[in-house]
């Protein structure tokens, strides 16, 4: 191993990962690719790892280069901030909490938790992105995310340095327009037979669980339906074109926000809020805001 790091070349990998290409990093360097990629090969001979690998046409981190990565993102944000300073800034940058929110999460309760976060550091600078548990994931491997919001426990190698935390659990509602509302709440819950349902299609464990507590007390609900967005599923729901579901934790909210109104709770079927972190992320003020219990 060198005794001293080209931070010059550490930087051009530092960009290809956040860029994702050569090409791209290039553009933002002004530099000709087969100079970056030349560098990039010279860094890896200085220290002896393999830092990217092939997949097809894409540049995926190896799992060396993922931990290069995360030591570089501290570096040259630490950079930034410096330069900021030397600018003549009074003040440091606002710190940022990025955070991945899976596209089955219900927003309204994944913004009580955050609210949490923010009301603890005002300072924060927030940053949210929405995906698939497995894109998230990968973003938090890579550094880009501080936190990722989800709804199911992870499935991820046993050597994955994961933290899980259990943040919050609700009951379920069912929530629809007035007139349909006011036809199903007599009764309640055999009442939802051949009731219009929006589905989650997203393989939500509340929309599973909803599923099978149906079926186990001999209810069928008619799926009009599948829906991959719960902001748009109740958008649908407001409409009138039929039930859907939600935490009961929100209920004010949604029928605010929606115009709907509360059929009626399922307390034997519930939905879960986990956070999982990189293991010392907590480190961050706002993660570990964010994921007190």
């Amino acid at each position: 191993m060198p005794t001293r790091l080209n931070y010059r070349h550490l930087h051009y990998f530092w960009l290809i990962a956040k860029e994702g290409s050569v090409a791209r990093a290039s553009e933002k360097l002004e530099l000709a690719p087969q100079t970056v990629s030349g560098q990039i090969a010279t860094l890896e001979q200085e220290i002896g790892l393999r830092l990217f690998r092939r997949n097809g046409r894409q540049l995926v981190l190896t799992d060396a280069g993922q931990e290069v990565f995360r030591h570089a993102e501290k570096v040259f944000s630490a950079g930034a901030d410096l330069e900021a300073f030397l600018a003549g800034e009074q003040t440091a940058r606002r710190p940022q909490l990025s955070v991945g929110i899976t596209a089955s999460i219900h927003k309204l309760f994944a913004y009580r938790t955050i609210q949490k976060a923010l009301d603890a550091e005002p300072a924060l600078r927030l940053r949210c992105r929405t995906g698939s548990p497995g894109d998230l994931l990968q973003a938090l491997r890579t550094g880009q995310l501080h936190v990722v919001l989800t709804d199911r426990i992870p499935e991820t190698p046993a050597q994955e340095a994961w933290q899980l935390h259990t943040l919050e659990r609700s009951p379920i509602s069912l929530f629809g327009t007035k007139e349909l509302a006011r036809q199903l709440r007599p009764g309640f819950p055999h009442s939802l037979q051949d009731a219009p349902y929006l589905a989650n299609a997203l393989d939500a464990p509340y929309h599973q669980q909803l599923m099978l507590w149906l079926q186990q007390h001999g209810i069928r609900v008619r799926e009009i339906a599948e829906i991959d967005d719960s902001a748009l599923l109740k958008v649908f729901g407001h409409s009138g074109l039929g039930l859907f579901a939600a935490p009961s934790v929100i209920t004010e909210d949604v029928c605010r926000q929606y115009q709907v109104e509360l059929v009626g709770e399922l307390s034997a079927v519930e939905d879960q809020l986990f956070a999982v972190t990189r293991s010392g992320a907590l480190f961050h003020p706002g993660v570990s805001a964010l994921c007190a219990v």
